[in-house]
């Protein structure tokens, strides 16, 4: 005789296909999504100075004269520039999307646009010589069920909010854009990394690109780390040795498969930072539909002594975000509120920039990481007299 509560094998497939229609439905929204028609140029406000994204992307082009991408994958990648006005009203942390047509003083809008050639895309972002002032670089690679216009937006916003002083290159892969394409995602993402390697590639051997921010969300996650582990193995370490920072948020890579690829990968030059969320209903997700139960690495627990002595062990820095504000209902883009206080936290970092180990994020006041119980290394940060401590 079953249990009280036993639902076996058919009830626990209904549960979960239940809950994969909820997130489904939280994933979608109710607002229609952005198509190709959104990346039509209008004309911009007066004295608009509109943000300009670079392209590199493993999307095949519709037709090759136009920046309209499909959901197919490409064999080289493609190179585009947009410039995107951001509204007078914008809201940090937002991205105020466009209908169709865009209008400049409400939402997002494309004011310029151009088809770009492998030299054109070189020439802007990495000269192989010159003598120009080395310049920054930001790579932003988007994460699961996102169409092209969406993921520009999205770099679009982050750059609008970090300001980050340099060059924003958005790496854009085929998703499919649908949340029933999960599988289909994956293989196109890790489909992806010679793209992206090459992408890295190209940066790194210009002398008149200084520091190099490489920033992956959620299944982008998965993608930049193979590409990195393939560098690795391929010998290209000079490759990685250029890259000043590598930032994970929400990583969605089951945990063990994560810790093989840090291992492979070793110590970076400044500490791998993986931005994690206990509460993060996008990778519950994932992880049913991993179908091993196992743990994705932006869920890990930062007062787990194991995750603890592994990240001091790797030299990785994990860092809970979880009490960030969320734009989501799945709590699966806190990392935006990350961008939105990028400024304040180039200074209040700075103690711990090269610490491994695992933080909490606090947002109040100082808006800065103080580190939890993560051994002598963090306890000397925090003793020292220059280390900020924030309020209890």
């Amino acid at each position: 005789m079953r249990e009280p509560g036993y639902r076996g094998r058919s009830g626990r497939r209904s549960i979960s296909t239940a809950f994969i229609v909820l997130i489904a439905v939280a994933l979608s929204g109710c607002a229609s999504r952005p198509g190709p028609e959104l990346l039509t140029p209008v004309a911009a406000l007066p004295g608009d100075k509109p943000v300009q994204i670079y392209v590199a992307t493993s999307r095949e082009r519709q037709s090759p004269s136009q920046n309209v991408f499909t959901a197919n994958r490409a064999p080289a990648l493609n190179f585009a520039k947009f410039a995107v006005s951001v509204p007078p009203n914008h809201r940090p942390g937002t991205i105020e999307l466009p209908t169709d047509p865009p209008d400049p003083k409400t939402s997002f809008a494309i004011v310029d646009q151009a088809v770009l050639t492998e030299a054109d895309f070189r020439k802007a972002v990495a000269p192989k010589g010159g003598g120009r002032k080395r310049h920054k670089v930001f790579v932003f690679v988007h994460g699961f069920n996102n169409n092209f216009q969406e993921s520009l937006f999205r770099m679009t916003q982050l750059q609008a909010d970090a300001k980050v002083d340099g060059v924003p290159i958005l790496f854009a892969w085929p998703s499919q854009a649908q949340v029933i394409g999960y599988e289909a995602d994956k293989a196109a993402a890790i489909g992806s990394r010679d793209q992206l390697a090459a992408l890295l590639t190209m940066l790194t051997a210009s002398p008149e690109v200084g520091e190099i921010l490489l920033v992956a969300h959620s299944m982008g996650c998965m993608l930049t780390m193979e590409t990195l582990r393939q560098l690795r193995a391929e010998g290209k370490n000079q490759v990685i040795a250029r890259l000043n920072r590598v930032v994970l948020a929400a990583p969605d890579i089951d945990a063990q498969v994560f810790r093989g690829q840090v291992q492979t990968l070793g110590p970076l030059k400044l500490p791998l930072l993986v931005l994690v969320s206990k509460d993060d209903g996008a990778l519950r997700f994932s992880t049913l539909l991993g179908g091993t139960g196992a743990v994705r690495a932006g869920a890990l627990d930062v007062d787990n002594p194991i995750v603890q002595e592994a990240a001091l062990k790797a030299k990785v820095q994990v860092v809970d975000i979880s009490r960030l504000a969320s734009h989501d209902d799945l709590h699966h883009d806190q990392f935006v509120s990350v961008a939105v206080l990028y400024t304040r936290l180039q200074h209040n970092a700075a103690p711990y920039r090269n610490t491994a180990g695992t933080f909490v994020f606090n947002p109040d006041g100082a808006t800065m990481v103080q580190p939890v119980n993560v051994g002598s290394q963090a306890l000397a940060v925090r003793d020292r007299p220059d280390f900020p401590h924030a309020a209890e």
